[in-house]
């Protein structure tokens, strides 16, 4: 039988290694994994979540002793490696320490199972509460950047993609809705369970469960299926509120590139009012309060389908790099804004390099810090670096450039190095002045410079 460890010690924890400096705590290292399948049951009176992961992972180095990323809300009851009982495992300081019976080489398959259950909240973090959270009448997973550990045990780090099965089992009068293509909803009795097959590499942050009471349609002439997710009340307003996602979707594959998920993209709108929107690979989660029929939340639906290029497709290896993500989505909606007549690109930029200018001068875009890592300003600066590239290199050049991103780092990951460099292939190929003085002065200083 499997012998629980004793709890983590200081000793022990200041000598691990760190997957990621800005989330010392998440990630592990020695193994990597390609699968994670999970067959989850969730009782929504009780909020109680139970459930068996199985994880295929490779060894990258010779392991006696592996670590897995799990909430402390949530407790093991049994775990076996390569269909065996380990020597030991148990859960401290969100993490599950498993130690094998025998040492493992380097490129050994791992299949890790674990069985738990508990009642899952969301972690308290500097950027607000995420993770598994209870609706006032259903459940949400806002993973980013570190929330995955709060419903399923995980390698809880950017760099970290893998394929996902998803079977969830919950109430019939409720739909659940998890990433990739629906492949059965089987009803038993007062229960359904619902199970979904997510076949691009996904970083854990961007898997997420939504839970409601939930009706779905299709939305027409879109070359690209999106399906709306949302509460029956509500249609009337996200009819006027998200008219136009298609053209959104068509304008974004002619300038990004094709769309890079099979099973389309889905638009969930909640029952309840959500501060931000959420992003999660393919699905992007809208609260009722951004479905009010005056369509005020177009910029922010925008924003959230370009992630599905610029953060969920390719993704930073290191959140130090989250302007990948974020600066190339907000200028995406600046993108859409010129196109359907709202604001310009160039007035855009103008009007936000007037905001940051009264703003600190204190943010480093390629290295903002943990704290600001969601900052307006790596938003907004961020865009602003790239509409002066695109002025650089010329609308020609530069949606080339970020089509040929987009494919090389499709379903992987990248860094502001790999950005760099590909911009210097275009500016070298079109005898454009060289780049460095725009990055010296927009990445890696903090003073914002003149327009």
């Amino acid at each position: 039988m499997s012998k629980p460890v004793k709890p983590l010690t200081e000793a022990t924890d200041s000598v691990a290694p760190v997957a990621d400096p800005y989330l010392p705590g998440s990630g592990n290292t020695g193994y990597r994994v390609s699968r994670y399948e999970l067959d989850l049951e969730y009782k929504l009176s009780s909020n109680r979540l139970s459930g068996t992961a199985t994880i295929t992972a490779v060894t990258l180095t010779a392991l006696r002793e592996l670590t897995l990323d799990l909430a402390d809300t949530l407790s093991v009851a049994k775990v076996w490696v390569n269909g065996r009982h380990p020597a030991r495992f148990g859960t401290a300081a969100a993490k599950l320490r498993i130690t094998l019976a025998a040492e493992l080489p380097a490129g050994a398959a791992l299949v890790i199972t674990v069985r738990y259950s508990g009642s899952p909240r969301p972690s308290e973090t500097l950027w607000g509460e995420v993770g598994f959270e209870e609706l006032s009448d259903g459940a949400l997973v806002s993973g980013q950047p570190n929330g995955a550990p709060t419903w399923f045990p995980c390698d809880d780090q950017p760099a970290a993609k893998a394929s996902y099965l998803i079977q969830i089992s919950t109430d019939s009068s409720y739909r659940a809705v998890a990433n990739g293509e629906l492949v059965s909803q089987r009803v038993r009795s007062a229960r359904t369970t619902w199970t979904y097959e997510q076949p691009e590499p996904t970083p854990t942050y961007l898997v997420t469960l939504q839970i409601g009471r939930y009706v779905t349609r299709r939305l027409p002439d879109a070359d690209v299926p999106i399906h709306a997710v949302l509460p029956a009340r509500l249609t009337r307003q996200f009819d006027r509120d998200f008219a136009r996602q298609s053209q959104m979707m068509d304008l974004f594959v002619r300038l990004f590139g094709p769309y890079p998920l099979t099973a389309g993209y889905t638009v969930l709108v909640t029952d309840d009012e959500l501060e931000i929107p959420l992003e999660a690979q393919g699905i992007s989660v809208f609260g009722a309060n951004h479905c009010d029929g005056r369509r005020g939340s177009e910029r922010l639906i925008a924003h959230e389908l370009a992630h599905q290029w610029f953060g969920n497709s390719v993704t930073v290896r290191h959140w130090r790099d989250i302007w990948l993500h974020e600066g190339f989505a907000c200028y995406a909606e600046w993108l859409w804004s010129e196109h359907s007549g709202g604001p310009s690109t160039d007035e855009l930029a103008r009007r936000y390099h007037r905001q940051l200018s009264s703003l600190p001068q204190d943010l480093l875009l390629a290295d903002p810090g943990p704290a600001d890592m969601f900052d307006d300003r790596v938003y907004k600066r961020g865009a602003l670096t790239l509409h002066l590239l695109r002025g650089k290199l010329g609308d020609d050049d530069f949606f080339a450039l970020l089509r040929e991103w987009t494919t090389r780092y499709r379903h992987g990951n990248a860094a502001t190095e790999d950005f760099t460099g590909l911009a210097a292939e275009y500016a070298a190929a079109a005898s454009v002045e060289p780049l460095e003085a725009l990055w010296q002065a927009w990445l890696y200083s903090a003073e914002l410079p003149a327009l």
